[in-house]
């Protein structure tokens, strides 16, 4: 059964093609290491809401874009044998001369089991 992987990230406006550069990157690895789709979705119309919302969850600051994203999996274990990969390997995004492009104690993430994937028949 597949599994998803999903993220809600913190980025700064102003480095919407850095982080999409090393997102872009890091989807290469990902997709190397066994997943089956790479999304990354720029925050455009995300309301601010009276109890929660995405900028509460990972405290946006001014000047901070929410991004969304997911990443498909064929199944929990092949995530966990590509994650296993892409851990074990060096991150180039992670020397010096590289900083990440947004607040990674601020990302929230999880892992999900789909209970059902609907999609318009081709037109």
């Amino acid at each position: 059964m597949a599994y998803v992987d999903g993220y809600i990230v913190p980025v700064r406006t102003a480095d919407r093609e850095a982080y999409r550069t090393a997102a872009a990157a890091f989807g290469a690895r990902l997709i190397a290491a066994g997943a089956l789709r790479v999304v990354e979705c720029w925050g455009d119309e995300v309301a601010h809401g009276e109890v929660t919302d995405f900028y509460r969850a990972i405290a946006a600051e001014d000047g901070e874009t929410a991004v969304f994203s997911w990443v498909e999996w064929p199944s929990k274990a092949a995530r966990d044998a590509g994650v296993a990969r892409i851990e074990s390997e060096p991150d180039p995004a992670g020397e010096p001369g590289h900083p990440a492009p947004f607040d990674g104690k601020r990302i929230v993430f999880g892992g999900f089991v789909p209970l059902f994937d609907l999609t318009a028949p081709p037109s």
